[in-house]
């Protein structure tokens, strides 16, 4: 399998043209393997009495929430989805393309690959409740699995409103950015003042300004490499401020007993650490794409992108495999206590393990990656999986795939497949018409 994923790359690698933006490629790789190296790290299941504990090392290790400045990456991520989307709205929109064929191609992209985890998840919670599987366990396992949905939720939003936020910021400029920030700053200040429901709402404004960076990226108005360090220093400025005098915690995901969290649901915070981390990574642009011009640099940036949404959706099923085989052989490797000097040398190990046990998920499923054809969608198609997907992705990362008593909770999983059904194109027609 590694063979013959790096002999594609390396294929793919010689095939592209000169004008690709090979950083923005690098940058998304790297933003999702620092995802899932920091979900490895931080947690510490260990087993007391017979039983799983899941164990946060955020919690167990206080000082360790300053490391999430480093692994929470998702405005990264963020800020690569503006810039490519972008570009591909407005090639499509050159080519006398409609919103629905080009929303309908995105979601394939996105929701497809996620419909497997669901139907696995779905199909195993079924046969390991007829098989007596204990309830809670098995609700904790598909509940830490399938944490990565909440990303798909919040940015199958982003991306559908992508013409409406490309239209402000070709007006706007860099005040499109700021009136979103300025709008994340007020559902702060309610919510901290009122009640946590009100900042749900900064799912759409902390995730759309930093998607909207993207944007800037792409038009270069981010500038030079000394003036996005000057970015990246006003970033951090406001980030500590934010912390040090402000109600905003240290940690940019959530900790388990926290009284607030930065990312569930966002802050201001996060747009703060997102233009640090879009300055400091924009100051290497140039060195990165010189080094990104040689083969092999380029090669392994291919093979990571061309199983990048099933190395995100599957390292936590893989996880929670290692556990539960581990727990299954008399907790072998989960009695250690979390955080203490034996449990970091013992690092390098788990980290190898959960590596080795994601390897058959990505042979497995990584076709599903596999850019669909066929006939454009319609946009009222386009949108109905839209809204179905994000309903259901944010249904099941919120709550698991399993109720109180361990059975399937319908109302999650449904519409994540009906979503997956509506974006099963249709194969082209000679001399059809489009029907986006």
């Amino acid at each position: 399998m590694l063979a013959t994923t790096w002999h594609r790359a390396s294929r793919m690698a010689d095939e592209t043209p000169p004008s690709r933006n090979r950083y923005v490629d690098l940058l998304r790789a790297v933003s999702i393997v620092a995802v899932v190296l920091g979900h490895w790290l931080i947690a510490a299941p260990v087993v007391r009495d017979g039983r799983i504990l899941g164990v946060n090392l955020l919690a167990a290790a206080p000082w360790s929430q300053w490391l999430t400045w480093v692994f929470q990456v998702m405005p990264i991520f963020f800020l690569v989805g503006g810039f490519g989307n972008a570009g591909s709205w407005r090639a499509h929109r050159s080519r006398g393309g409609r919103y629905g064929g080009w929303l309908g191609a995105r979601l394939q992209r996105l929701v497809l690959p996620a419909v497997p985890l669901v139907v696995v998840w779905s199909t195993f919670a079924l046969v390991a409740r007829s098989a007596g599987m204990d309830g809670s366990m098995l609700r904790l396992g598909s509940q830490v699995a399938l944490i990565p949905l909440w990303f798909l939720a919040v940015y199958v939003l982003v991306v559908a409103l992508t013409p409406v936020t490309l239209t402000l910021w070709e007006r706007h400029g860099m005040a499109s950015v700021a009136g979103l920030a300025a709008a994340a700053l007020l559902v702060d200040v309610a919510r901290f003042h009122t009640t946590e429901l009100v900042g749900w709402l900064n799912f759409l404004f902390v995730w759309a300004a930093l998607h909207q960076l993207g944007f800037a990226w792409r038009d270069g108005r981010i500038g030079s490499p000394r003036r996005s360090l000057m970015i990246a220093g006003a970033g951090l400025v406001v980030l500590a401020a934010l912390i040090w005098v402000g109600p905003y915690p240290v940690s940019m995901v959530g900790v388990p007993g926290a009284e607030a969290s930065n990312n569930s649901p966002p802050t201001l915070a996060l747009v703060a650490l997102g233009v640090t981390q879009m300055g400091m990574a924009l100051a290497f642009e140039g060195r990165a794409t010189r080094w990104l011009a040689r083969s092999r640099p380029w090669a392994a940036t291919i093979a990571v992108n061309g199983s990048i949404m099933t190395i995100y959706l599957w390292h936590l099923t893989a996880m929670v495999a290692v556990v539960g085989l581990g727990f299954a052989a008399g907790g072998i490797g989960l009695a250690t206590a979390p955080a203490t000097a034996a449990w970091w040398a013992g690092r390098p190990l788990w980290m190898a393990a959960l590596t080795i046990a994601t390897l058959p998920f990505l042979a497995r499923f990584t076709r599903y990656e596999r850019r669909p054809t066929g006939e454009p969608l319609r946009a009222a198609v386009s949108l109905t999986a839209a809204a179905a997907a994000c309903v259901g992705f944010a249904a099941i990362a919120g709550g698991g795939i399993a109720d109180a008593d361990s059975w399937l909770r319908p109302a999650a999983v449904a519409p994540v497949l009906a979503a997956g059904v509506l974006l099963i194109r249709r194969p082209a027609t000679p001399g059809g018409r489009p029907t986006s």
